[in-house]
């Protein structure tokens, strides 16, 4: 796939140790493009549990309820669930699930353990609020320091992907975005990670980014080990419409 070269100037998520900045949505990312707020919603879900006769394969995705399974497109196929676990809590699990054509979702992938914001999450994300934001959003584009690992996404290979610093474990953050998969929280989609705009204005925070996990909490992003990002990034198929489902599991399971 040719590699996106990003327009973007320097990164403005040069950490200091000092700040202890974790994540790219904590860590000042240029000002990503306007964000798409969370994702459409879809006709109403299924009731809990619903399953096909058949094979008793879930038509809703195990452990989404059936307020958060309504906002999830209809046209999409593929959903990346990050649940956390608690609602100030920092540790999360991520794995991936596919809709077959009989509308039955399948999981795919993981379960992945990750990191999400210090603070754990929010429904009203504000910058600076080391939380995560919860919803149902988008994911388009990608990029990193480091080659596309093989990834259908539009994928921008840059230098501008490097940080430094320490997290708020004091873990080295070097590495962290040598793959991020952009979560259109706040920024224009279609465009590399690295924008700058802020469609929802800058006091909204953005930048939020699933990335290489340091080991520790991020400001705002999801986290997951090296690995599992490079397995996502090979995942993830734009014909699908992927979005990423993210919250605490209570939250979630609404």
């Amino acid at each position: 796939m040719p590699v996106r070269k990003s327009t973007a100037t320097a990164l403005a998520c040069a950490l200091s140790a000092a700040l202890a900045l974790t994540g790219c949505g904590a860590l000042r990312l240029p000002a990503a493009a306007p964000a798409h707020g969370p994702a459409a919603a879809s006709p109403k879900a299924p009731a809990p549990d619903a399953r096909d006769g058949a094979n008793r394969a879930p038509v809703r995705i195990p452990g989404i309820g059936p307020r958060t399974h309504a906002r999830i497109p209809g046209s999409t196929t593929q959903a990346l669930v990050v649940s956390g676990d608690g609602p100030d809590g920092s540790i999360a699990t991520a794995t991936l699930h596919e809709r077959d054509a009989a509308g039955r979702w399948h999981r795919v992938a993981g379960p992945w353990t990750g990191h999400n914001a210090l603070r754990g999450w929010t429904d009203d994300h504000m910058a600076d609020d080391l939380r995560s934001p919860m919803g149902v959003f988008r994911i388009g584009d990608a990029g990193g320091r480091l080659p596309d690992p093989g990834t259908r996404l539009p994928y921008d290979q840059d230098e501008e992907f490097t940080v430094s610093g320490t997290g708020f474990l004091g873990e080295p953050l070097e590495g962290s975005f040598d793959y991020v998969v952009a979560i259109d929280y706040n920024r224009v989609p279609g465009r590399t990670p690295l924008d700058k705009e802020r469609p929802l204005g800058p006091e909204r925070g953005g930048g939020v980014w699933i990335h290489v996990d340091h080991g520790g909490p991020t400001q705002a992003c999801v986290s997951l080990l090296r690995a599992h990002m490079a397995e996502l990034l090979r995942a993830l198929d734009p014909a699908r419409e992927p979005v990423v489902v993210m919250g605490p599991a209570a939250a979630l399971a609404g």
